[in-house]
């Protein structure tokens, strides 16, 4: 099912014209189940024969942030990625690669519990939630690579 027709809508609640253009960028991110970049989205617009800029994939994303279809991430690459929030458990997270940067979308109940629990002890409402744990993944490892740590240094230790 495409959820298009929910970002038409919020577009025309917004005074905002609906183009084919921002229902293509919708569609490619509603159609996907990853963490996709503007560059990867670009592509997956470009395969299709769409000939979409990169500034309107920008405003195009902003917008689907905005709407509340969509999640902006920052996994430390230096650049956001997106997932649209349909068909997901309200809580999850991500396990991120340092080495290839692959990410794992984990959905766990008892990640729930947790939230539920800790947010219950100090009489907390939670609005948001976001675990991303960071490392190398299993074929990394298997690879052979290893995580160097870089921990903290004190700056007066360097004089």
């Amino acid at each position: 099912m495409s959820y298009v027709h929910l970002f038409r809508r919020y577009l025309r609640e917004q005074g905002l014209p609906v183009t084919q253009q921002r229902e293509a960028v919708a569609e490619v991110v509603f159609e996907s189940g990853g963490h996709l970049s503007v560059d990867e989205i670009e592509g997956l617009l470009r395969e299709r024969g769409e000939k979409t800029g990169k500034a309107t994939v920008y405003r195009t994303m902003e917008m689907l942030v905005k709407s509340g279809l969509v999640a902006e991430r920052d996994f430390g690459e230096g650049f956001k990625r997106y997932e649209h929030l349909f068909g997901q458990m309200p809580v999850h997270g991500h396990l991120i690669c340092e080495e290839c940067g692959g990410v794992t979308e984990i959905q766990e109940v008892e990640l729930k519990r947790i939230q539920d629990r800790v947010a219950a002890l100090e009489g907390f409402a939670p609005a948001r939630y976001r675990l991303e744990i960071f490392g190398l993944c299993a074929v990394c490892r298997a690879a052979g690579h290893e995580l160097e740590w870089k921990g903290l240094s004190c700056p007066i230790e360097r004089v």
